[in-house]
């Protein structure tokens, strides 16, 4: 039988002499290895008798449990070692200020949301909602267009295959409108609300992508008129681009839920290039921009919002919020809001935690 002794011996004072991982690990292959002196020992068990194979097999097992301990011993005593020395020779400054860690910015259209939301609560305006996927009565019928109005084929809408469960064509919402007869429908009267939010229409080009968000507003009570409509838009759009020499122009126009309508022109100039809303657009060097559709809520409206049109009146107005955007902060296509650039973003964006506010307030005593 193999003296296992004298190679035990060997082996344990090779392991303990080492002194890099690299000659521990050669160490493991001499001995262990599907070559090493060890494992041979182990392939001579076949050769013999019951007795002997119960005899050695044994003292082989034991001596390859013992050659591994001591191994695996050696090889933690290394590595330690190892990190020892690496932490005394390595320092790290604690006084030096951590490096900037990636930060995420806050998208226009969410930081101009946040500003009208803000101005108009100023103004007592409360925040509502509706859904996006809409039907076609809240949509079209209940604001004064039904299945013949030539409106619902400029709308260019995206409508669903299916209808709901009252017959009605399902789709996706063209305005936020349909905010205001929930509202009136669920709230009744008096009211004085913002719609804020995503609407879809089949367009694209450098002012127009197939969702976009808007903002429409209505304000339901006893004796509205159309100067409190001048006076609610005028102060909203002189805390919005934060300029005092804001001037309106109402022009006649048309909608089917507003009857008088008004589109609402605002003065600007072209300074390096880019609009800037200011001044008259009668002006030398001005001129005129539409920026808000509005007018006094239609009486069918009203009545569709279960209100009676002789007890109560209101004003209504939209606009777009993707264009309040571009008109600020000076962006010149509407596009760029939706391609996910993050070289876009980084120009565009605000800072989660340092963004411009108009906390101030706006007049409201007028």
């Amino acid at each position: 039988m193999p003296d296992t002794d004298s190679l035990r011996a060997d082996a344990l004072a090779r392991i303990a002499e080492a002194d890099t991982l690299d000659t521990l690990e050669q160490h493991r292959v001499a001995f262990l290895g599907k070559k090493g002196s060890i494992s041979g020992l182990m392939k001579t068990l076949g050769g013999m008798s019951p007795e002997e194979r119960s005899e050695a097999g044994a003292k082989f097992n034991a001596l390859r449990n013992e050659v591994a301990e001591a191994l695996a011993t050696r090889k933690a005593g290394l590595e330690a070692a190892a990190l020892e020395a690496k932490l005394a020779s390595e320092t790290l400054d604690l006084s030096l200020p951590a490096p900037d860690a990636p930060t995420g910015s806050v998208h226009p259209v969410s930081q101009v949301m946040d500003e009208l939301a803000e101005i108009f609560a100023d103004m007592g305006f409360a925040v509502a909602t509706g859904p996006e996927i809409e039907d076609d009565w809240h949509n079209f019928t209940a604001l004064n267009m039904p299945e013949s109005h030539p409106a619902r084929a400029m709308h260019d809408t995206f409508y669903f295959p299916d209808t709901d469960e009252h017959g009605r064509s399902m789709l996706l919402r063209t305005h936020t409108s349909p905010v205001q007869i929930r509202s009136m429908l669920n709230e009744g009267a008096p009211l004085r609300i913002i719609a804020p939010g995503r609407v879809y229409r089949s367009d694209s080009d450098a002012t127009h992508t197939p969702m976009f968000h808007q903002i429409e507003g209505l304000v339901i009570d006893k004796g509205i008129h159309l100067g409190r409509l001048k006076w609610t838009l005028e102060t909203f759009l002189k805390a919005f681009f934060e300029r005092d020499d804001i001037v309106l122009r109402l022009r006649p126009s048309y909608f089917p839920f507003t009857e008088p309508s008004v589109e609402v022109d605002v003065g600007y100039s072209m300074e390096k290039g880019r609009r800037v809303v200011g001044g008259s657009g009668d002006d030398e060097g001005h001129a005129w921009m539409e920026v808000l559709g509005s007018g006094m809520v239609n009486r069918k409206v009203i009545e569709f919002g279960g209100l009676d049109p002789d007890e109560w009146q209101g004003f209504a107005f939209g606009t777009g919020v993707d264009r309040l955007a571009m008109l600020k902060y000076g962006m010149d296509d509407l596009r760029a809001f939706f391609d996910g650039d993050l070289r876009w973003m980084k120009h565009y964006g605000f800072a989660a935690l340092d963004v411009p506010t108009l906390s101030g307030g706006v007049g409201v005593g007028a």
